[in-house]
């Protein structure tokens, strides 16, 4: 397609609230830009308000879904075991030197799902291990940072299947651009007005100083601990480099970090998890003493299974998320198959590495320090929901006493 089957006007205030909102560029700052080719149209846009803003070097690194495939369908089998460590080393290299990063997703959510789930998995890992040096910049938050999306012909099929491509993308793209906030006259006040209600409840839930929440719904009955001096955040934040940004767009959440050893319970997902190319639907996993002990999924459990062997910390949580089930992700009524939209429709949590800046002076505590306060160290990060409009959430004082958090899925 080479006419856009949307609102170009749209595409332009995403552009720009991506730039000025999201990662929040500085002048003479560096940007780096990862994006499938099919993102193309967003990129271009992107590129030059960031040089309208005064960015210093734009580099935008684009993938390509066909060629993934082409691995492995093609690849000898130590393929699966290697990954680019020389173009991560690069961006961390980039990082320490103050560039900022900006992902545009929209690849098919299930490109993979075809493939070897055992290769799929050694690749993911290799990835992870390599990636290792650039996210800890990221999951640090040492650089400010965002996540936007783009609606491409795969993605949307895979949303709207009984729709032409024309329409598909339209559909996906009204969407997206509802949920971005772009669909305004003034993008960048509505996102200051909707950061003001997430600060709100961060502090609120900051004020309470919760020991622990307890989560119960369907299939759910659930004790997260609280890490040890953790800290509640939601929508802006300002990085490490003293440069406040939206790390997601969208973002319905208010989050912190649980204590590693300190999770017991059964936990039922309410949403499928789209990962690596894969569709894992109805997951369970009950923990005990902050491990998951079991774990089982009706559709891509072997995906699961192999996730939470990454390393000793993938089986253990490094994010909890509070989600109302009203929120307009969630009154859309769609399902994206795509974490950055589906986890802010609910209630979420995240095996593996936590955030360092969710606690109090973040910024100022080691590995060790983190790891005693119990914050979880992984590769991984994967976020999976499990709110509903059944979900009740108390969050238990350290005296033992509860105060009602949420009830039938909303703020109380």
């Amino acid at each position: 397609m080479t006419d856009l089957p949307f609102d170009s006007a749209h595409l332009d205030r995403l552009a720009e609230a991506a730039v000025k909102t999201g990662v929040n560029l500085q002048p003479g700052q560096d940007l780096i830009i990862t994006a499938p080719v099919e993102a193309l149209p967003l990129v271009r846009r992107i590129v030059a308000v960031a040089y309208r803003a005064g960015a210093g070097l734009v580099t935008p690194l684009l993938s390509d879904g066909q060629c993934a495939i082409a691995r492995y369908e093609n690849a000898n089998d130590d393929s699966f075991d290697k990954a680019a460590d020389w173009l991560y080393q690069g961006m961390a290299k980039a990082y320490e030197g103050n560039a900022a990063r900006m992902a545009i997703v929209g690849e098919d959510p299930m490109l993979l799902s075809e493939c070897d789930p055992a290769k799929v998995a050694r690749a993911g890992k290799a990835n992870s291990i390599a990636y290792k040096p650039a996210l800890e910049k990221i999951s640090t938050f040492q650089i400010n940072w965002t996540i936007v999306s783009y609606p491409t012909v795969a993605w949307a099929k895979r949303m709207f299947p009984e729709l032409d491509d024309t329409a598909a993308v339209k559909k996906l793209a009204d969407a997206i651009f509802s949920a971005s906030r772009v669909d305004t006259p003034d993008p960048v006040a509505a996102w200051a007005e909707h950061n003001a209600t997430l600060h709100a409840k961060a502090r609120w839930l900051n004020d309470e100083r919760f020991s622990a929440l307890h989560f119960t719904g369907p299939g759910t009955d659930l004790t997260v601990g609280l890490a040890d001096d953790h800290e509640w955040h939601g929508g802006a934040s300002m990085a490490q480099n003293g440069v406040t940004c939206n790390p997601n767009m969208p973002t319905e959440e208010v989050f912190t970090t649980p204590h590693a050893v300190r999770i017991n319970g059964t936990v039922r997902a309410t949403k499928p998890l789209s990962h690596q190319g894969s569709l894992i639907e109805n997951i369970e996993m009950t923990f005990k003493d902050g491990q998951a002990i079991e774990a089982r999924a009706t559709r891509g459990e072997a995906v699961l299974q192999e996730l939470i062997k990454t390393d000793p910390g993938a089986n253990r949580l490094g994010e909890v998320a509070l989600v109302p089930h009203r929120s307009p992700i969630s009154d859309s009524g769609l399902l994206f198959f795509n974490t950055l939209f589906d986890e802010n429709a609910a209630c979420h949590i995240a095996l593996g590495q936590c955030y360092s800046k969710c606690f109090l002076n973040g910024a100022s505590l080691s590995e060790e320090e983190i790891a005693e306060k119990g914050g979880n160290t992984s590769m991984i990060h994967v976020d999976w929901m499990i709110g509903g409009p059944q979900t009740d959430i108390d969050g238990i004082r350290a005296d033992g006493t509860r105060v009602a958090v949420f009830r039938n899925g909303g703020w109380v």
